[in-house]
């Protein structure tokens, strides 16, 4: 059977040079093409030497895919760029995985409200599927454009979602609070992301407007028929990458820390990428894999459920959940391409 046939749009960033990484060996598809505005003419290992003598594929211009007739194609591009190469090549000819935010929402004027942008090709918004698998792989499998979640909703909603969705807790009032590794906010150099102001340091950013708020009410809405209220709260740690997030909410019924433990390991026992423990996660567990780390309490003392989740925000996080995707939408077993064991240390 002939392999199926993949681009990527955007391969210069660390999500691109990520997804690089992972279809490299994908044992049932072929990279057909990587583009780069930037770098184009260079090979990919000569910006990433790491993929030398892996991977040496020549970075074209995003004007050259039509060059080219792929099954899918992956948008490693920034905020606001997707939605104009959804427009200009619509969503018929190939699969669509965007890895931004462009088409996370249904909605137009929550796009827009939040990501403080004119969205140019709302029309395809309605035909988006949220790309998180293990909450709408149904709906994957038959999507034409799959909009691959934001790294720090990962992490939030796999942990709130069986709590929401089997009314364990009061969907108002969560608190989520998460740190991120500083690979979270892209290749291009940014103030406060140089080395003398992250290495030894720890700081909290975007509070009370962080874009990825509405991502993951929304989400946990459409996933549990529940309206949230979320306060969620990002920070920055001084490692490459991981996220680690810790929610806290209120039961809205009598429950103890067995009835909480069992709910999880009901909820994800069969999922591939999912892992439950019985004692909280740490990032080098899951550095480098697809795998979310989850462990969920109750404390007695304040009545509140707690869990703490992790992955990595370049895998699970990015790349690898568009791939887990790309598997679900080709018909393969999800874990194809992605039974990466965590380094550790």
């Amino acid at each position: 059977m002939p392999k199926h046939k993949v681009g990527i749009v955007g391969a210069s960033g660390y999500t691109g040079s990520e997804l690089v990484r992972l279809l490299a060996h994908h044992p049932e598809v072929t990279l057909e093409f990587v583009t780069s505005e930037t770098y184009s003419g260079k090979r990919i290992s000569d910006i990433y030497p790491h993929l030398q003598d892996l991977v040496d594929i020549e970075l074209i211009s995003i004007e050259n895919v039509s060059d080219f007739e792929p099954d899918l194609v992956f948008l490693a591009l920034p905020h606001g760029v997707s939605m104009n190469f959804v427009k200009d090549h619509g969503i018929d000819e190939f699969v669509t995985i965007d890895l931004s935010g462009d088409f996370r929402f249904s909605s137009q004027g929550i796009y827009e409200e939040w990501y403080k942008k004119t969205h140019v090709s709302a029309e395809f918004m309605e035909h988006s599927v949220y790309g998180l698998p293990e909450l709408f792989r149904d709906k994957i499998r038959n999507a034409r454009l799959i909009a691959n979640p934001g790294c720090y909703p990962t992490s939030a909603i796999l942990a709130l979602a069986p709590l929401i969705k089997h009314g364990y807790v009061n969907p108002s009032s969560i608190v989520v609070d998460s740190k991120s590794g500083v690979t979270g906010a892209g290749a291009k150099p940014k103030e406060g992301l140089h080395f003398p102001d992250v290495f030894g340091n720890f700081s909290a950013y975007s509070l009370v407007n962080h874009r990825h708020t509405p991502e993951i009410e929304n989400t946990l809405l459409n996933y549990s028929g529940y309206s949230t209220e979320i306060l969620f709260t990002p920070h920055l740690l001084p490692i490459d990458r991981g996220i680690l997030t810790t929610t806290y909410s209120t039961p809205k019924k009598e429950v103890n820390m067995e009835m909480v433990e069992e709910l999880f390991h009901s909820v994800y026992e069969k999922e591939h990428f999912v892992r439950v423990f019985d004692a909280p996660p740490s990032l080098k567990n899951i550095r480098g894999s697809n795998y979310c780390d989850i462990h969920a309490t109750y404390d007695e003392r304040t009545h509140r459920i707690i869990t703490i989740s992790t992955i990595d925000n370049l895998v699970k996080g990015a790349a690898g959940q568009a791939v887990q995707n790309m598997n679900i939408v080709f018909g393969l077993i999800e874990s194809t391409g992605l039974k990466h064991i965590p380094l550790n240390p």
